[in-house]
Protein backbone atom coordinates (compact mmCIF):
# COMPACT_ATOMS: atom_id res chain seq x y z
CA UNK A 1 0.00 0.00 0.00
CA UNK A 2 1.23 3.65 -0.30
CA UNK A 3 0.69 5.41 2.30
CA UNK A 4 1.09 9.06 2.40
CA UNK A 5 3.76 10.81 4.94
CA UNK A 6 2.50 13.85 6.18
CA UNK A 7 5.48 15.25 8.06
CA UNK A 8 8.83 13.51 8.48
CA UNK A 9 12.89 14.51 10.18
CA UNK A 10 15.18 12.38 11.96
CA UNK A 11 13.30 11.89 15.03
CA UNK A 12 9.85 11.48 14.25
CA UNK A 13 7.13 10.25 10.84
CA UNK A 14 3.50 10.52 10.71
CA UNK A 15 1.96 9.06 8.31
CA UNK A 16 -1.95 9.36 7.48
CA UNK A 17 -3.33 5.73 7.94
CA UNK A 18 -6.45 4.87 5.58
CA UNK A 19 -9.54 3.56 7.06
CA UNK A 20 -9.86 -0.23 7.36
CA UNK A 21 -5.99 -0.48 8.48
CA UNK A 22 -4.66 -1.55 11.67
CA UNK A 23 -2.09 0.36 13.56
CA UNK A 24 -0.56 -2.37 14.85
CA UNK A 25 -0.69 -6.16 14.51
CA UNK A 26 -3.67 -7.75 15.91
CA UNK A 27 -3.89 -11.94 15.66
CA UNK A 28 -7.62 -11.75 16.32
CA UNK A 29 -7.65 -9.29 13.24
CA UNK A 30 -5.08 -10.23 11.19
CA UNK A 31 -1.62 -9.17 10.86
CA UNK A 32 -1.53 -6.57 7.91
CA UNK A 33 -1.03 -2.92 9.96
CA UNK A 34 -0.10 -0.04 9.61
CA UNK A 35 3.92 -0.52 11.39
CA UNK A 36 4.37 -3.75 9.36
CA UNK A 37 4.04 -1.86 5.97
CA UNK A 38 6.25 1.03 6.98
CA UNK A 39 8.81 -0.99 8.64
CA UNK A 40 8.94 -3.68 5.46
CA UNK A 41 9.15 -0.90 3.46
CA UNK A 42 12.55 0.34 5.72
CA UNK A 43 13.62 -2.82 5.40
CA UNK A 44 12.94 -3.20 1.66
CA UNK A 45 15.44 -0.16 1.43
CA UNK A 46 17.65 -1.08 3.87
CA UNK A 47 17.18 1.10 6.13
CA UNK A 48 18.30 0.15 9.31
CA UNK A 49 16.23 1.77 11.97
CA UNK A 50 12.64 0.91 12.91
CA UNK A 51 9.60 2.82 13.31
CA UNK A 52 7.92 2.53 16.85
CA UNK A 53 4.10 3.76 17.02
CA UNK A 54 3.68 6.69 20.02
CA UNK A 55 -0.24 6.29 19.81
CA UNK A 56 -2.96 4.18 17.85
CA UNK A 57 -5.88 4.93 16.24
CA UNK A 58 -8.54 2.30 15.56
CA UNK A 59 -9.01 -0.06 12.72
CA UNK A 60 -12.01 1.91 11.17
CA UNK A 61 -10.63 5.68 12.02
CA UNK A 62 -8.28 7.33 9.28
CA UNK A 63 -5.36 9.76 9.84
CA UNK A 64 -2.93 11.07 11.68
CA UNK A 65 -0.07 8.27 13.25
CA UNK A 66 2.86 9.94 14.31
CA UNK A 67 5.99 7.15 14.70
CA UNK A 68 9.28 7.51 16.14
CA UNK A 69 12.33 6.57 15.07
CA UNK A 70 14.30 3.97 17.43
CA UNK A 71 13.10 2.85 20.76
CA UNK A 72 14.27 6.64 22.72
CA UNK A 73 12.18 9.11 20.81
CA UNK A 74 9.01 6.87 21.34
CA UNK A 75 9.32 7.14 24.88
CA UNK A 76 9.60 10.68 24.56
CA UNK A 77 6.36 11.38 22.53
CA UNK A 78 4.64 8.63 24.49
CA UNK A 79 5.58 11.24 27.58
CA UNK A 80 4.18 13.64 26.02
CA UNK A 81 1.15 11.64 25.40
CA UNK A 82 0.48 11.32 28.37
CA UNK A 83 1.17 14.73 30.11
CA UNK A 84 -1.26 16.35 27.12
CA UNK A 85 1.36 18.00 25.44
CA UNK A 86 0.14 16.95 21.75
CA UNK A 87 -2.88 18.73 20.84
CA UNK A 88 -4.98 16.30 18.67
CA UNK A 89 -8.44 16.93 16.54
CA UNK A 90 -10.57 15.41 14.64
CA UNK A 91 -13.37 15.29 12.31
CA UNK A 92 -16.55 13.11 12.97
CA UNK A 93 -20.04 12.81 11.73
CA UNK A 94 -22.59 12.05 14.69
CA UNK A 95 -25.88 11.00 13.84
CA UNK A 96 -28.57 13.43 14.44
CA UNK A 97 -28.61 17.54 15.59
CA UNK A 98 -26.59 18.56 18.89
CA UNK A 99 -28.31 21.02 20.91
CA UNK A 100 -25.35 23.04 21.30
CA UNK A 101 -23.17 24.22 18.85
CA UNK A 102 -20.01 23.85 21.26
CA UNK A 103 -19.96 21.93 24.17
CA UNK A 104 -18.16 19.13 26.16
CA UNK A 105 -18.60 15.32 26.96
CA UNK A 106 -17.41 14.14 30.67
CA UNK A 107 -17.96 10.62 31.44
CA UNK A 108 -15.63 8.63 33.12
CA UNK A 109 -14.51 5.92 31.48
CA UNK A 110 -11.84 2.44 32.06
CA UNK A 111 -12.29 4.37 36.03
CA UNK A 112 -10.67 7.78 35.06
CA UNK A 113 -11.87 11.25 33.89
CA UNK A 114 -12.48 11.31 30.43
CA UNK A 115 -12.99 14.55 28.49
CA UNK A 116 -13.94 15.82 25.40
CA UNK A 117 -14.98 19.53 23.62
CA UNK A 118 -16.37 19.77 20.20
CA UNK A 119 -18.14 22.21 17.77
CA UNK A 120 -20.59 21.74 15.33
CA UNK A 121 -19.19 22.96 12.02
CA UNK A 122 -22.45 21.53 9.99
CA UNK A 123 -25.37 21.21 10.35
CA UNK A 124 -27.13 18.44 7.95
CA UNK A 125 -30.70 17.00 7.62
CA UNK A 126 -30.19 14.03 9.72
CA UNK A 127 -26.50 14.12 11.27
CA UNK A 128 -23.52 16.61 12.07
CA UNK A 129 -20.17 17.60 11.16
CA UNK A 130 -18.03 17.58 14.33
CA UNK A 131 -14.99 19.59 15.01
CA UNK A 132 -13.57 16.99 18.32
CA UNK A 133 -10.95 17.73 20.50
CA UNK A 134 -10.09 14.39 22.85
CA UNK A 135 -8.18 16.57 25.93
CA UNK A 136 -7.50 12.79 27.49
CA UNK A 137 -6.37 9.83 25.87
CA UNK A 138 -8.98 6.84 26.71
CA UNK A 139 -9.30 3.81 24.45
CA UNK A 140 -12.56 4.67 22.32
CA UNK A 141 -13.16 8.17 23.74
CA UNK A 142 -14.67 10.08 21.07
CA UNK A 143 -17.07 6.38 20.15
CA UNK A 144 -18.15 5.94 23.57
CA UNK A 145 -18.50 9.52 24.49
CA UNK A 146 -20.93 10.51 21.59
CA UNK A 147 -22.80 7.40 21.98
CA UNK A 148 -23.43 8.42 25.72
CA UNK A 149 -25.09 11.68 24.82
CA UNK A 150 -27.43 9.84 22.31
CA UNK A 151 -25.36 10.86 19.18
CA UNK A 152 -23.36 7.92 18.27
CA UNK A 153 -21.23 8.19 14.91
CA UNK A 154 -22.25 7.62 11.68
CA UNK A 155 -20.96 4.08 10.79
CA UNK A 156 -21.15 2.83 14.50
CA UNK A 157 -21.53 -0.40 14.96
CA UNK A 158 -19.60 -1.58 17.83
CA UNK A 159 -21.14 1.09 20.84
CA UNK A 160 -24.66 1.12 18.86
CA UNK A 161 -27.04 -0.36 16.66
CA UNK A 162 -26.74 0.24 13.43
CA UNK A 163 -30.04 -1.12 12.40
CA UNK A 164 -31.74 1.87 14.91
CA UNK A 165 -30.33 4.90 12.44
CA UNK A 166 -31.96 4.99 8.66
CA UNK A 167 -28.20 6.78 7.57
CA UNK A 168 -25.43 3.98 7.26
CA UNK A 169 -22.21 4.52 5.96
CA UNK A 170 -19.19 1.56 5.64
CA UNK A 171 -17.29 2.63 8.84
CA UNK A 172 -16.80 4.68 11.52
CA UNK A 173 -17.15 8.69 10.53
CA UNK A 174 -14.03 9.36 11.68
CA UNK A 175 -11.02 11.20 10.88
CA UNK A 176 -7.96 12.40 12.77
CA UNK A 177 -7.21 15.55 11.28
CA UNK A 178 -4.57 17.45 13.18
CA UNK A 179 -1.91 16.96 15.46
CA UNK A 180 0.12 19.85 17.11
CA UNK A 181 3.28 20.00 19.61
CA UNK A 182 6.35 21.32 20.42
CA UNK A 183 8.97 19.23 19.29
CA UNK A 184 10.75 17.29 22.06
CA UNK A 185 14.12 17.99 20.21
CA UNK A 186 14.53 20.84 17.95
CA UNK A 187 11.77 23.23 19.92
CA UNK A 188 9.98 23.84 16.81
CA UNK A 189 6.33 23.95 17.11
CA UNK A 190 4.93 21.05 14.85
CA UNK A 191 1.58 21.53 13.36
CA UNK A 192 0.66 18.46 10.66
CA UNK A 193 -3.11 18.47 9.02
CA UNK A 194 -4.75 15.27 6.74
CA UNK A 195 -7.65 16.45 5.21
CA UNK A 196 -10.99 14.53 4.77
CA UNK A 197 -10.67 11.32 3.00
CA UNK A 198 -12.60 10.80 -0.04
CA UNK A 199 -14.68 8.12 1.36
CA UNK A 200 -16.51 10.58 3.92
CA UNK A 201 -15.91 13.60 1.35
CA UNK A 202 -18.70 11.56 -0.84
CA UNK A 203 -20.49 10.53 1.95
CA UNK A 204 -21.13 14.75 2.87
CA UNK A 205 -21.72 15.00 -0.94
CA UNK A 206 -24.48 12.97 -0.94
CA UNK A 207 -26.18 13.30 2.46
CA UNK A 208 -25.76 16.67 3.02
CA UNK A 209 -27.28 19.01 0.26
Amino acid sequence: MNIPVAYEDDWLLIADKPAGLLSVPDGCLGKRSLSGILNEDLQARQIAYRLHPCHRLDRETSGLVIYAKGKAPQEKMMQMFKERAVRKQYTAFVHGLLPKQIGQINFTLEGKNALTKYKVIRACANFSVVEVTPLTGRTNQIRIHFKKIGHPLVGESKFAFRKDFSLRAKRVCLHAEYLGFKHPWTGKEIVVRSPLPLDMQKFLEAHCK
